[in-house]
């Protein structure tokens, strides 16, 4: 007699819009182990079709509705920015682990309060960090850890990405009370995030941050030079106003290179391995790994089924998304003070803590005022 097939985890998606559809097609493509059981958005028609669309059997109009009415095991958060964090405390004290969008918050502080709830109430507040896990990222994560690689030397992480000027006519975008900043929070957060979970801790940073060409409050570029705690020294390049659009990342380590190029996600065929003189079996080695899963949402939910299937805590959880927020607002910090910022620095009454912003933002705001409904 076998065990029981066990029943699969409840899932929904608070917010419909376009990213949404990602969260969707991976619970699709991981049925049966996980069913999407309801959606939610406020606007009534484009949750019908979405929930039409990948089989939901109910739709709420709001999150407070949803939480009252389903029994969930993880909740998937696809809404504006500002709107990240007190969906996920709801989702947390209703008892259900909650899957973020990034960036996960607008600021340190808010952050902070979210894990403070993970830690109160015990329930995961996970982030979509989904570069960590397709088959390369962990390929290199494991040689790092067992040092195969050698000490980490130099790394340079880009994310060359382009958006004209009607990418801001919605009138959310660009607006740092919305979206917390611009490429830095918004588009280059998920290579620098796979940057850190290949590095490990930063120790300080120096950076510039500009407006070169777009209509929007937030900046379109920023750089930062970074050492890392190991000694190695990184450089990192955020921007919305590069025509041609890549996104890289190269790890120069003592015995080998590792490389990686794609847009928007990768597959193993978008890595390159370079064994230094001396290293050659090295080769060999990256090379005759399984071919590993393409990064992507399915990647990251998948690891979160099993995880939560085996009662484990998934990743990415909120003390780790800390550390990818924490390196935005340092970068932030240093580009508007004009000075380097160390880990931990951004702490107390900095303002910083309270604002990607800062108070110190060396431009004037564009965007129009925003109308406001009762």
């Amino acid at each position: 007699m076998t065990d029981a097939t066990p029943p699969p985890l409840r899932t929904a998606i608070i917010g419909t819009g376009g990213i949404a559809h990602a969260h969707a097609q991976a619970v699709t493509d991981l049925a049966p182990r996980i069913v999407l059981a309801a959606v939610v958005d406020l606007d009534a028609d484009r949750a019908g079709e979405f929930a039409e669309r990948f089989g939901a059997a109910a739709v709420y109009p709001d999150a407070d509705a949803l939480l009252a009415s389903e029994q969930l095991d993880l909740v998937h958060i696809c809404t504006p920015p500002q709107t990240h964090v007190p969906l996920a405390i709801a989702a947390l004290r209703a008892g259900v682990p909650a899957l973020i969008e990034k960036p996960t918050a607008l600021s340190l502080a808010e952050m902070d309060e979210l894990v403070a709830v993970s830690r109160e109430t015990k329930v995961p507040a996970l982030t979509v960090y989904q570069h960590r896990f397709g088959g390369g990222a962990q390929r290199l994560m494991r040689l790092v850890a067992d040092g195969t690689l050698g000490r980490p030397l130099v790394a340079t992480c880009e994310t060359l990405w382009h958006r004209g000027p009607g990418y801001f006519d919605l009138p959310w975008r660009g607006r740092w009370e919305i979206e917390g900043g611009g490429p830095t929070m918004g588009h280059g957060i998920h290579q620098f995030d796979l940057l850190l979970a290949v590095l490990g801790p930063w120790s300080r940073l120096t950076a510039f941050a500009a407006r070169q060409q777009l209509p929007t409050d937030t900046e379109d570029v920023s750089m930062a030079l970074v050492e890392f705690d190991n000694g190695a020294l990184a450089t990192v390049v955020n921007s919305i106003v590069s025509p041609r659009e890549t996104s890289r990342l190269r790890f120069d380590f003592a015995h080998a290179t590792v490389e990686l190029e794609h847009l928007y996600g990768y597959t193993d065929a978008d890595w390159t391995f370079t064994p230094a003189p001396g290293h050659e079996h090295l080769a060999e080695l990256w090379e005759s790994a399984p071919e590993g899963s393409a990064s992507g949402h399915r990647a990251q939910i998948a690891a979160i089924v099993d995880a939560l299937a085996a009662g484990a805590t998934p990743g990415v959880d909120a003390d780790d998304a800390r550390r990818t927020l924490e390196f935005a607002a340092a970068t932030y910090a240093s580009a508007f003070r004009g000075v380097p910022v160390r880990a931990g620095e951004i702490a107390g009454d900095d303002p910083f803590l309270q604002s990607m912003a800062g108070g110190a933002v060396p431009w004037p705001p564009v965007k129009p005022a925003m109308e406001t409904t009762r």
